[in-house]
């Protein structure tokens, strides 16, 4: 590749830039979006990766930890052929960052603002690639929220989806309303931007804009101010003008602005294979134009760190297996990038083993680059571009091995606990004390109260004190059966069978009424809320929540649906309804996530 090419994709690493992070060396600075800056590093078997590494103000923002904690533990769990999978992260460290297989291909963006117009065969498959994508990425109970042309990458074997669920993290933190930007109005939903209930028929929705553009060039719903992108994506038709006979049907079914008349990803899929005349979808050689297939192939070398693991040098003895280890599960990966602009090289010749971990870091001098706080030693500044002389520095301070045979930062032992039996000697001590003086009734409230600090049973509920912060608990993916009902209080929380009295015990979904299937709670068991589409689940909504009611039926709820549950003993449930059971099952269950604070309200007398 030529040296003026390779500057366009990748950015040499500046004073600014960390030289390592969690022991991933960092070879260059591949972009930067509304999430954070996007590097290139490899793993010590060669294989490249991305590494985004979140920005500063998300990072001190608690909800976003939360919910990137929950994203990222989601997004592990993809594993797609058109997917990025996740290999590697830290969501709870001073700079939270994950790390994704890296693609040697452009963005979709890139594609088309260099070479134009998508042919129908290359569209199609683009399609049917990102719809198997989100058939992987729902299957994990994610909804990606951000699907967009420059979250859609190109290799030579087939499109790549990144970025899949990081935005629902963002949408939590106040930034998002104070100047920062979490995703493309030209490519959201109606329901985003009225900010109702979003679902996987969003995915859809975002699904059939970028198949416009691919096929268009431009986006459907034009472009120009946020407001106004947005005003047209709700009240407008698309503008399909020039659009191919053979993906309009495609394109238009998934443009719908209500989600229930969108088409499943299957049915993507099948329309796909109907519009491509029932042949295989993938045709001989390139699925891309020769212009674009050109462009991956100049992307195929990748700069790499300075010196990079020079095979000369020793390494631990923990190395080469992990190094081993971590190529073997690289390779079973394809390689998928996560940016939110360009991406590109592949992997170049395998730099060899990583070297042992120094000692020590250089000092401060000419030629060294010091590191921002929290990322590692100081490593020797290459000169300009890349490359440069061997660094004295390995992966990282010495620590425990990564997954990929790289060393990461020491991590702190745990505080220690102090044991029930130190309490229980300390209590026994005054409870002599206090038979001595005869102080029997404190003896009481004393003996009790030390039975619930050394864990022998929970509180009775009217000796609970509501908590201001509760954790919440997040349970996915329950299958909820007719006549069974979930108790807010049980941890796993799974569905227990009603009594043979019919009596019920906070949410229980009931299909025994004419008027159709309901969720349901007993009044004195506590109290239920169906939230409006506006409104954002959350416990604060949960908490002041005045609409009350004994059942909602299943006809007035569509998938992504809530409701606020309050139970009698003080706990706060957000659920969201995701559907019933399939017709033809011969169960009959409702689909729901549930999220429980528990102690979050105080505990009522039934």
């Amino acid at each position: 590749m030529a040296d003026g090419a390779a500057a366009e994709i990748f950015s040499p690493l500046t004073d600014q830039d960390p030289a390592s992070v969690a022991g991933y060396r960092l070879a260059a600075r591949l972009g930067s979006g509304g999430m954070g800056k996007v590097y290139l590093s490899y793993t010590p078997g060669g294989r490249a990766v991305a590494i985004k590494v979140i920005r500063p103000e998300f990072s001190e923002d608690p909800e976003f930890r939360r919910r990137f904690l929950s994203e990222v533990r989601l997004a592990e769990r993809v594993q797609g052929l058109y997917t990025a999978p996740v290999i590697d992260s830290d969501v709870e460290g001073h700079h939270p960052w994950l790390a994704t297989a890296f693609v040697p291909g452009p963005s979709l963006t890139e594609a088309v603002v260099g070479h134009g117009r998508l042919p129908v065969s290359s569209v199609l498959f683009l399609v049917a690639g990102i719809a198997e994508a989100l058939q992987v990425i729902h299957r994990a109970g994610i909804v990606h929220r951000d699907l967009k042309p420059s979250n859609v990458l190109l290799a030579d074997d087939g499109p790549r989806v990144i970025d899949f669920g990081i935005a629902r993290a963002a949408d939590a933190t106040a930034l998002t309303g104070s100047g920062v930007t979490i995703g493309t109005p030209s490519f959201m939903a109606p329901e985003q931007a009225e900010g109702s209930t979003v679902t996987e028929a969003t995915d859809v929705f975002a699904l059939g804009q970028i198949a416009a553009y691919a096929a268009l060039g431009t986006p459907a719903f034009g472009e120009g101010t946020a407001h106004g992108v947005l005003y047209r994506i709700v009240h407008d038709e698309p503008r399909l003008d020039g659009l191919d006979q053979e993906l309009r049907e495609l394109v238009s079914g998934c443009l719908a602005k209500a989600a229930g008349d969108r088409p499943r990803t299957d049915e993507v899929l099948r329309m796909c294979q109907a519009a491509s005349g029932e042949t295989q979808l993938r045709r001989p050689g390139n699925w891309l134009p020769d212009a674009v297939a050109a462009d991956i192939a100049r992307r195929a070398a990748a700069p790499v760190p300075p010196s990079s693991h020079p095979a000369t040098q020793p390494v631990t003895e923990a190395a080469p297996q992990a190094a081993g280890a971590a190529a073997g599960r690289a390779s079973d990966h394809a390689a998928v990038a996560d940016a939110e602009t360009a991406h590109a090289p592949g992997t170049p010749a395998a730099p060899g083993p990583a070297p042992a971990p120094s000692a020590a870091a250089p000092t401060a001098g000419p030629g060294v680059r010091q590191q921002p706080p929290g990322f590692g030693p100081a490593v020797p500044q290459p000169p300009a571009g890349f490359g440069g002389p061997p660094p004295t520095v390995g992966y990282g301070p010495p620590g425990p091995v990564g997954p990929y045979g790289a060393p990461g930062p020491p991590r702190p032992l745990p505080p220690r606990r102090k044991s029930n039996a130190f309490k229980i000697v300390a209590v026994s001590l005054v409870v002599g004390s206090l038979i001595v003086v005869g102080g029997c009734s404190m003896l009481v409230e004393l003996v009790r109260g030390a039975s619930s600090a050394a864990g022998n049973g929970p509180a009775s509920p009217d000796e609970r004190k509501p908590k201001a912060h509760p954790e919440p608990a997040a349970y996915k993916d329950i299958e909820l059966p007719n006549k069974y009902f979930l108790a807010m209080s049980d941890d796993p929380l799974e569905p227990r069978e009603l009594g043979e009295g019919g009596e019920t015990s906070e949410l229980t979904y009931l299909n025994v009424s004419t008027d159709g299937p309901s969720l349901g709670i007993d009044r004195p068991n506590g109290k239920l809320s169906l939230l409006k589409n506006s409104q954002k689940g959350s416990l604060a909504t949960c908490r002041n929540e005045t609409r009350f009611t004994d059942d909602v039926r299943l006809n007035r709820l569509a998938p992504g649906a809530q409701l606020c549950l309050r139970t009698s003993s003080g706990h706060v449930g957000l659920v969201t309804y995701r559907g019933h059971s399939p017709e033809g099952d011969p169960s009959d269950y409702v689909k729901l996530d549930v999220t429980v604070w528990r102690d979050a309200i105080e505990a009522k007398d039934s």
